[in-house]
């Protein structure tokens, strides 16, 4: 395992590509602004162009208003001298979050009084809602 990871074995070039891909996200991120660098990310690197990705639109217009200091910055890297522009995408990086779930209680009391306007309804969807909502009161066993 390790002559692969360590640049011997065949995925040595892949392992090169991903470290210096690594080290210009860290170099471009420590020299923005921290709101800014928590949103960039690179993506890759082909014919002389770096990928650039953000997870939101704003993130990108803002980035492409750096460009030349982004790249001036890069520059300043071994390894990152043929870089010659950048392709900016937008892409979810992360995940959404899931919205915390809030739980919500129905008294007894409550349930009762649904129960009670369901017997009194004629409308048969309508008194199937209610009785489902009741349903979900919090009973005693």
């Amino acid at each position: 395992m390790s002559r692969l990871l360590d640049g011997r074995g065949e995925l040595g070039d892949l392992m090169r590509r991903a470290r210096l891909i690594d080290r210009a996200q860290c170099h471009l991120r420590d020299h923005l602004p921290a709101e800014l660098g928590d949103h960039m990310f690179v993506g890759g690197f082909h014919q002389g162009r770096l990928t650039v990705i953000t997870d939101r639109a704003v993130w990108l217009t803002r980035l492409r208003y750096e460009q030349a200091r982004l790249l001036a910055l890069l520059h300043e890297l071994p390894g990152f001298s043929a870089v010659t522009g950048f392709d900016f995408k937008v892409r979810p990086v992360r995940p959404p979050k899931a919205p915390v779930r809030q739980t919500r209680r129905l008294p007894a009391s409550a349930a009762d009084e649904l129960t009670s306007c369901a017997e009194d309804v004629t409308d048969p969807r309508l008194k199937s809602a209610l009785e489902r909502l009741a349903s979900h009161a919090e009973r005693e066993p």
